[in-house]
């Protein structure tokens, strides 16, 4: 028994997990070719962002465009449905994905679920090894965030919890702001929401992390550049942009969402921060689909934590994945986080210098040691995170859908590209009965409308009784 008791433990404090590191070699192993570049994190970091799907379809706000289908808000909210495909959903991932890896509990309006049901769907997660990130309009109020933190005798169920609130103008039915006229309006509502996680904290010691999502189409292009720099002086950690894409109810598509281009946002992106953000470092799946920027915000200055154009950075990039590509340090016990890190360390000791010089040329970009010790102290110094995920229309993903599950490659340069990209996908949705993992766009223009036409049948709005 002690030998046993000796074998788990030396597995568990390992740097990289080996059910972390047969499932990161599976995934880089079925990317396709063209996205195997050095500055990749599938299949060298992580193994992607994964959602759930039909777990809760229906939405309380209208907007335009809607990725849903026409049949989602026919189907009503059940939490014994939610838990009990959350769950199934949760343990095939952790079957085939590892054991960690980050995932958003999605489907129409989370808030729409009993708080009880919420966070047992939440802890479900957690129980898979899932950190999840709730995915919400935001329109609800603290009552609401406090029943799903804290149990029936007030003491909390959680110590840190992650949601990702979506406010654009296209959105239609928030309190308060039933038809917004531009971004500028909707500031209110994004400061609220995040003062409730502050709150939240300040209260009950439960620590957040928020991500701020937004749908760009031709109508409110212009105005990304106002809502990041609003945003990034709101205490959201992640901002996130998604330019439209023709999927989900077409009675909501409204604009020739063609004329968005990853590229245009990138460019608002930027000029809302005041200053180029670095992308190229990192990647994450299929750069037509993803673009993705980290570092360290302080005092209005961003510093990106790896800048492609200082070769001292991707040298540090490449050595560092290399050896310690696929450590994770949540959901585990300080102790085994430290010993993974001393054993990690161990066995590269250079790699410590090679992290320090990396923090000092960070410190550096960010003006320097006092600078960000005067972000500290005014409570303006925090990690923050850009991105753009790029959908894709269904016209083209359901035929390349198509091909892909005949072993086919289309002769269609749109529908090829399509399948390039749906190769790489970063996100994931997990369908146990046929044994697949499913991109986020192919469940949204291929497998969304039968699976909610089915839920029609088995969670109807109006439940007949005799």
């Amino acid at each position: 028994m002690i030998t046993d008791l000796l074998r788990d433990l030396e597995r568990r404090t390992r740097p990289v997990h080996p059910e972390s590191r047969a499932a990161m070699d599976a995934r880089w192993a079925g990317l396709p070719d063209h996205v195997k570049t050095p500055n990749q994190l599938l299949g060298r970091s992580a193994v992607g962002c994964e959602g759930t799907h039909g777990v809760f379809p229906k939405c309380n706000l209208t907007c335009t465009p809607c990725y849903h289908s026409a049949e989602a808000n026919q189907v009503r909210v059940d939490g014994g449905h939610t838990l009990r495909e959350v769950e199934r959903q949760m343990q095939y991932l952790r079957s085939v994905r590892g054991p960690r890896a980050h995932a958003q509990l999605i489907g129409g309006e989370v808030s729409l679920l009993d708080p009880d049901d919420h966070a047992a769907a939440l802890a479900v997660m957690r129980a898979n090894g899932r950190e999840p990130m709730s995915m919400t309009h935001g329109d609800f109020d603290y009552a609401y965030l406090l029943a799903l933190v804290l149990d029936a005798k007030g003491e909390r169920r959680f110590d840190r919890v992650s949601f990702a609130a979506h406010f654009d103008s296209l959105m239609r039915g928030r309190r308060g702001a039933v038809r917004p006229r531009s971004e500028a309006e909707l500031d209110p509502f994004r400061s609220k929401f995040a003062r409730m996680f502050a709150d939240l904290q300040q209260e009950h010691g439960v620590r957040s992390y928020l991500a701020h999502n937004m749908t760009v189409t031709p109508s409110n292009l212009e105005e990304v550049a106002g809502v990041t720099r609003s945003v990034l002086s709101m205490p959201y950690n992640m901002l996130s942009f998604q330019p439209a894409a023709f999927i989900g109810d077409n009675r909501r598509w409204k604009e020739d969402f063609a004329e968005v281009r990853i590229d245009d946002v990138w460019e608002q992106i930027e000029k809302g921060a005041g200053q180029e953000l670095p992308w190229r470092g990192t990647q994450f799946g299929d750069p037509r689909c993803n673009r993705y920027t980290t570092g360290l915000s302080a005092a209005g200055t961003f510093a990106v934590a790896i800048d492609p154009a200082i070769p001292a950075d991707t040298a540090a990039r490449d050595r560092l994945l290399k050896h310690h590509g696929g450590m994770f340090f949540g959901g585990q016990t300080r102790f085994v986080l430290a010993a993974r890190i001393l054993r990690a360390a161990a066995r590269y000791p250079g790699d410590v210098a090679v992290l320090l010089k990396m923090g000092q040329r960070i410190i550096a970009r960010a003006g320097g040691a006092r600078a960000l010790w005067h972000a500290w102290r005014g409570k303006t110094l925090a990690v923050k995170t850009f991105v753009v995920h790029n959908f894709m229309d269904a016209s083209v993903v359901a035929p390349a859908w198509a091909l892909i599950e005949q072993g086919q490659i289309s002769d269609d340069p749109a529908v090829r590209e399509a399948q390039e990209r749906l190769g790489a996908c970063m996100y994931t949705m997990s369908h146990p009965e046929t044994g697949q993992l499913v991109p986020a766009c192919t469940q949204h223009s291929v497998l969304d409308s039968t699976e909610n036409k089915q839920l029609l049948k088995l969670l109807p709005l109006r439940v007949k009784t005799n």
